[in-house]
């Protein structure tokens, strides 16, 4: 996309970045691996949406982020990989220092999306490090406004569903069968999660097929070669997007050729192996990593081989 518009966009697309993460201000951090690592997260910020635009998407009133989706997004020799992250996966919080309180607390075991709630981009990259011994080369969130604005400006995402879908807290009533999805019907989609059998991993799966679908929506060459949804999907895309110090737009188009290799032939989609997807904590059901499975296959992400 920024090939058509040439230096201007380039220029543009530059100066609309939202740095706001550092990682190189983390402290002790888990050991570089080989290839490239990306933390992709959509976050439930309702930055940008007005109050009817929350009423219509039924995102609620709620302030502050909190985590939709955690994905480790792997590119380098042995191709590209995708790896969801359950929100509700139970892991162990590093020692970390409350951003709003200036309290510190101790190392404790808690669900993966409240890492994010409490210490935000920072504690949610050390959380991830610690439990899955990949280090985070780039960070990327998107919020609400901006995947909507997303799926509109490329006309929508096609998606065929063997049964119909409907989730009063997320606002998704789509029936069976193939249809286009508009930006308001896709994030419903993607946020539902209580008609699914196996809830939080039913969730991250229907997020994966949903991004794959993005993609080879967003990478057509109907898509890119037209003027007027390839600048609206960057506008829209930049809109929200919040990444880290290190990251620039060569990287971000790194991000979004591993998502399509990852969520095309030549990649894999994967969900962490789990051993108890309804685990009894103390904060309520959680998902509990197969931890054998899981070690190996963040050992070949971190390697940079392929997972066995």
């Amino acid at each position: 996309m920024l090939l058509l518009g040439g230096a201007g966009t380039y220029v543009w697309a530059d100066t609309r970045l939202n740095h706001q993460v550092d990682l190189g201000a983390l402290g002790a951090r888990v050991p570089a691996g080989e290839g490239t690592t990306y933390l992709v997260v959509s976050s439930d910020s309702r930055e940008g949406l007005s109050e009817q635009d929350r009423k219509d998407l039924n995102t609620g009133s709620a302030e502050g982020r909190r985590t939709d989706s955690v994905i480790l997004l792997h590119t380098g020799a042995s191709g590209a990989t995708m790896l969801s992250l359950p929100r509700d996966s139970w892991v162990t919080f590093p020692s970390y220092v409350d951003p709003g309180t200036g309290r510190s607390h101790r190392a404790a075991p808690d669900k993966l999306n409240a890492a994010f709630s409490l210490g935000g981009p920072d504690l949610l990259v050390r959380t991830v490090e610690r439990n899955t011994g990949v280090r985070v080369d780039h960070y990327a969130e998107i919020g609400f406004a901006g995947f909507v604005g997303v799926v509109d400006a490329v006309g929508g995402v096609d998606l065929c569903l063997d049964k119909a879908v409907r989730d009063e807290d997320s606002g998704a009533d789509l029936p069976a069968g193939c249809q286009t999805l508009d930006g308001a019907e896709a994030l419903a989609f993607v946020r539902q999660r209580k008609q699914e059998a196996q809830g939080d991993l039913g969730r991250t799966r229907n997020q994966q097929r949903f991004l794959a679908a993005l993609a080879r929506k967003a990478a057509t060459r109907s898509t890119l070669a037209d003027p007027s949804k390839s600048f609206p999907t960057l506008d829209a895309g930049l809109d929200t997007l919040i990444v880290d110090e290190g990251t620039e737009l060569p990287d971000l188009m790194g991000m979004f050729e591993a998502l399509r290799k990852a969520t095309g032939g030549g990649g894999r989609r994967l969900n962490v192996p789990v051993a108890d997807p309804d685990l009894r904590t103390s904060k309520g059901s959680a998902v509990k990593w197969d931890d054998r499975r899981a070690r190996a296959l963040f050992d070949a992400l971190r390697e940079d081989r392929l997972p066995g």
